[in-house]
């Protein structure tokens, strides 16, 4: 019976993997048009794409052709450390509201974090499915929302970074817009994909920004209303849209039709919120034209899904835990947070590899302030202040890294034992 049902499986798996491949020389079958508009350096009036290269975005990751590729990601079989079932979560009920200077947050999982302060509750690409994918299909969650669904506060302000199925979650959007009415900034394109469920959200274009305000969220991209170092009467935050390195899709043939993105939360005092979505390091300039914005108080950077093969440190369309040390750095992070890793399985590495290189990766750079966090246990984010860089020898400050320089200084027994 056993071989059987194994075969079974294989010939699932297998038309599975022929349906991807069909749909993807099929494109009018699947194709959809989120956005239309004028050519720019990231827009060539069909399809987005990073100004800073896509050939490392549109190759498949771990080598190999894509069938083989769907494959190994269906089956498991290429040898990968196996994860947990279940990972135990201590569940939280936040407050309904942090105001003042005191900034509180929770992560729920994945890219969704709860940010509380100065009675603003935001949250960052909100998913609360149980499989990151379409259609039922898709890696399994294995540890539970750090915060239910009913416990969540209010929330004012949503994130959501670009149309992958681990990041905009239709359900989970359509839940909050009938429950709390947010106010949705996402990148262009998006809001086609977010209005499918009823909700309403404004898509901004990289450099574009928006300022939330007691009545709701104004376009401020070419009309801010007061001077940009100052504050109107009744504003409450100012979104940024800002460059990163990734790319969309919801039905393989509808790649790049919508844009991916960070965000920069400016707030009136305290520095600076940076949520980096879903990345990979790109050219790896995009930290520092988001920092140019302002003091970064708290950022949230991915460290997971960065591995599909053996030994593989980063891809294309994710950092992994050495590229994220950068990025804190880059920024001029006072504190940040990993997320992107020990929710969903999406690639190869042990589930606490991400966490354990990360740590390993901030001794390389002799930073402070990058942690990972446990889901569903809110910590207190301090004011800002500026990080502090050691000196060398009480002389002179310490170069900044750079990638080869981390990469060499994480090859090591000890990091090379992590699978």
């Amino acid at each position: 019976m056993s071989v059987v049902l194994k075969i079974i499986g294989g010939i699932l798996v297998a038309l599975v993997v022929a349906a991807g491949l069909v749909m993807t020389i099929v494109p009018r079958f699947l194709d959809r048009i989120y956005y239309r508009g004028g050519e720019t350096d990231h827009y060539d009036g069909a399809r987005f794409f990073n100004p800073d290269g896509d050939a490392d975005t549109t190759r498949t990751p771990g080598g190999g052709g894509r069938a083989g590729f769907l494959w190994r990601q269906l089956t498991g079989s290429d040898g990968r450390p196996v994860w947990p079932t279940a990972v135990p979560v201590a569940a939280s009920k936040p407050a309904a509201r942090i105001d003042g200077d005191r900034m509180v947050v929770t992560w729920i999982g994945h890219a969704s974090v709860l940010i509380q302060t100065q009675g603003l509750n935001i949250l960052t690409d909100p998913v609360y499915a149980d499989r990151a994918g379409p259609l039922g299909f898709g890696p399994k969650r294995v540890a539970a929302p750090g915060i239910a669904f009913d416990d969540l506060p209010r929330i004012d302000l949503v994130l959501v970074s670009h149309n992958h199925y681990d990041h905009l979650d239709q359900a989970t959007l359509k839940r909050l817009w009938l429950r709390d009415h947010p106010q949705i900034v996402t990148s262009l394109g998006n809001d086609s994909v977010i209005g499918q469920t009823g909700a309403r959200a404004m898509a901004l274009d990289w450099g574009g920004n928006a300022t939330l305000t007691a009545a709701g969220l104004q376009d401020t991209s070419t009309d801010i209303r007061c001077d940009p170092d100052s504050w109107c009467p009744g504003d409450r935050a100012r979104i940024f849209i800002t460059r990163n390195h990734h790319w969309g899709s919801r039905w393989f043939t509808d790649r790049n039709r919508a844009l991916w993105s960070s965000f920069v939360v400016a707030l009136p005092g305290g520095g600076n919120i940076f949520f980096a979505g879903d990345t990979g390091f790109g050219d790896g300039l995009w930290p520092a034209e988001a920092a140019a914005y302002g003091p970064i108080r708290f950022a949230m950077i991915p460290i997971g899904a960065f591995r599909f093969a053996p030994g593989q440190m980063s891809s294309g369309s994710h950092v992994g835990p050495a590229e994220a040390a950068l990025i804190h750095q880059r920024l001029g992070a006072a504190r940040s947070m990993a997320i992107h890793w020990g929710t969903f399985r999406l690639s190869y590495e042990g589930y606490d590899t991400p966490p354990r290189m990360l740590a390993a990766a901030m001794r390389c750079t002799g930073g402070t302030g990058f942690t990972a966090e446990r889901i569903g246990v809110p910590f207190e984010v301090p004011r800002y202040v500026p990080p502090v860089v050691p000196p060398v020898g009480f002389v002179q400050l310490p170069p900044v890294p750079t990638r080869d320089a981390i990469l060499r200084c994480l090859d090591t027994p000890a990091v090379k034992a992590l699978r």
